[in-house]
């Protein structure tokens, strides 16, 4: 998920009680919760370089560990820094407490990025094996809408109390973070049944007289009922819109057809790179295209057909990658992303 939703999930995380437990609760589980993505630091070694970690040891439970006692370690390093007021009431955190807290505030962001259709690794460094719920797109206004209410909302109702002189609550805001992340909950219980209805529906049909092998569906935002629909056959990847609310396979007759290229040495070669063999790792659905250059060299160009959504084909996809070969088949280049 993006980076807004991930923050504002662990701020509910906190105000849903653990912030009951020790002071610097709620700084301690935001930040945690967003930490799995300091794996974009990567990406100072390049695009490639950061494709091949993105969503590894960060996202992993193993990483976890890492990023719980880096968040916990800054916030003691800030607090000892600024130092105790020689009146302050309030007792000190309790640091290990914080970081079991971090821990989990952690746990959230990998399973919120498993519900989408990237995926993610967590079994890392054991195992490199990818998982994804497919049922929520990488951003959706929906669920950021409910986080946000569960935690103004509670803000806005204790300004009215006050008005009207009610007692205020010390620690505001449970109930409503306890509804927000509940109302996720039911969000993903939805998208799950939905998601369920569109795999039945695309196994339940030929595609050009042939079966399909496996099937797909990757979401959409905000719409639960509408779905990108993915087939594999022995010869071909076919890509439809499937409708759940009537169970339609390609409703508006948009089907497209992608034939499956005959391997050749080119193409080979291309897939033995450092950029082909992590890419094939990670796609499920590849698709591998190759075009000769003026020199006798060879571009060979990478994408998986889960995130060719037909809407946002007017440039190339920040996941599409390439590898340029020279006549010989030695690779000369590898980019990722535009």
């Amino acid at each position: 998920m993006e980076p807004v939703t991930h923050f504002l999930t662990g701020a509910c995380l906190a105000r849903a009680g653990f912030n009951r437990k020790t002071a610097l609760t709620t700084a301690t589980m935001c930040l945690a919760a967003e930490a799995p993505d300091l794996d974009v630091l990567a990406n100072v070694k390049g695009a490639v370089f950061g494709f091949a970690h993105h969503r590894g040891f960060t996202h992993s439970f193993a990483g976890l560990i890492f990023t719980s006692a880096l968040v916990v370690g800054v916030l003691y390093a800030i607090w000892t820094l600024r130092g105790k007021p020689v009146k302050d009431p309030e007792p000190p955190p309790r640091w290990g407490l914080l970081l079991l807290f971090g821990y989990i505030a952690g746990l959230s962001h990998i399973l919120l990025d498993y519900t989408n259709n990237y995926g993610v690794r967590p079994f890392w460094p054991f195992s490199e094996r990818w998982f994804s719920w497919d049922i929520v797109f990488i951003l959706e206004p929906v669920m950021l809408l409910v986080l946000i209410t569960g935690l103004v909302l509670p803000s806005l109702f204790a300004l009215i109390a006050e008005e009207v002189g009610a007692r205020r609550e010390r620690l505001k805001g449970r109930l409503g973070a306890i509804l927000a992340l509940a109302a996720v909950v039911v969000l993903w219980g939805v998208r799950d049944y939905e998601h369920r209805r569109a795999i039945a529906a695309l196994e339940a049909r030929q595609y050009e007289k042939a079966n399909p092998v496996r099937v797909s569906a990757s979401p959409y935002w905000v719409n639960p009922f509408r779905w990108r629909g993915l087939v594999e056959t022995a010869n071909f990847f076919a890509t439809t819109p499937v409708t759940t609310w009537d169970l339609e396979v390609d409703p508006n007759d948009q089907m497209e057809i992608w034939r499956k290229a005959e391997e050749m040495p080119v193409t080979s070669a291309a897939k033995q790179s450092y950029l082909g063999r992590v890419y094939l790792d990670w796609a499920r659905y590849p698709l591998t295209e190759a075009e000769p250059l003026p020199d006798g060299g060879y571009v060979v160009n990478f994408k998986d057909l889960r995130f060719d959504y037909p809407e946002m084909r007017r440039r190339r996809s920040v996941l599409e990658a390439s590898v340029e070969l020279d006549k010989k088949l030695k690779v000369v280049g590898e980019r990722f992303g535009r």
